[in-house]
């Protein structure tokens, strides 16, 4: 495996007990191609998501940088090699991000304000007025093409300092997926950790190759329930129950809004299939973690 620019490099490949014959493939792969020891295959006996997966190769060794990137990703030459200069140059900064697209180049939000009962009504409102007149609420950013500080940013691709995971801990492990790259970034700010993205660098995001969430969410169709279950947790984990009983009622409020402009004739205001209902899992026991069919646990 070449080093990058003087960086000494492992690849740790974390297989989160895939279902098909995926070890089978990388293992036969590995055996033809020699990378003196420098990629590294674990087998998770159990499927514990996104936040477990990546912390078994967080632990796995020590490193100066960690480069969390998901399956569904296409790293742009050069990419990694430019995140790593941005760190060098910028020691006040914990967590570094790249610019996410479609394999057509076509940019991808992925650079965000940390989500609020505000944020929700917005969200379930669907309103341009409410947008403008409350648009520092509003949780995506647009595509930047500057360097940019964000209050968290997709975990997708994110290079993290190791001092990060040392002064605030792993991510958290209560989440399935979602949500665990916002609730980092919030325990990293909280730290004085800040998040750095450079859109000079570029990784491909094919969008749908971890979970159906996304694709759902496009077609208003019921969403799985660990997505809710992620949400209450970090509600209550950043804003506390009464600030989870906050965000639901206001996103009720919202739904109200979208609901007769819809009767209306904007036909475009449906909200997700039982997304009313949805918001109130695990309400009373917020911080419950979803076990995945497959965890054997």
């Amino acid at each position: 495996m070449p080093d990058i620019n003087g960086y000494d490099v492992d690849v740790i490949l974390v297989d989160n007990k895939s279902p098909d014959d995926s070890v089978r493939v990388i293992k036969k792969w590995l055996d033809e191609n020699a990378f003196e020891n420098k990629i590294h295959l674990i087998q998770s006996e159990t499927n514990s998501g996104f936040s477990a997966g990546n912390n078994i190769g967080v632990q796995y060794l020590n490193s100066k940088y960690y480069l969390l990137l998901n399956s569904d990703t296409l790293i742009r030459k050069g990419s990694i090699q430019i995140l790593l200069e941005t760190a060098g140059r910028n020691t006040e900064f914990g967590l570094f991000s790249p610019r996410l697209e479609w394999p057509d180049e076509y940019g991808q939000e992925s650079c965000f304000r940390f989500h609020s009962p505000l944020s929700e009504f917005l969200s379930a409102a669907q309103t341009g007025f409410l947008d403008k007149l409350l648009s520092k609420y509003i949780v995506a950013y647009p595509v930047q093409n500057t360097l940019f500080q964000p209050d968290w940013t997709s975990f997708a691709c994110v290079l993290v300092r190791n001092e990060v995971f040392q002064q605030i801990g792993l991510i958290d492990e209560g989440y399935f997926m979602y949500f665990e790259d916002a609730e980092f970034c919030y325990r990293a700010k909280k730290a004085g950790w800040r998040v750095l993205h450079n859109p000079e660098a570029r990784v491909v995001h094919l969008r749908g190759g971890s979970s159906p969430v996304k694709s759902q969410t496009q077609l208003k169709k019921r969403v799985p329930k660990y997505f809710y279950e992620s949400r209450t947790r970090f509600f209550y984990q950043t804003y506390g129950w009464f600030g989870l009983t906050a965000a639901n009622l206001f996103w009720l409020a919202g739904r109200l809004i979208s609901k007769t402009r819809q009767i209306l004739g904007r036909k475009d205001k449906q909200a997700v299939k039982m997304q009313w209902l949805d918001i109130w899992t695990n309400w009373l026991t917020p911080l419950k973690a979803y076990t995945h069919p497959d965890s054997n646990k």
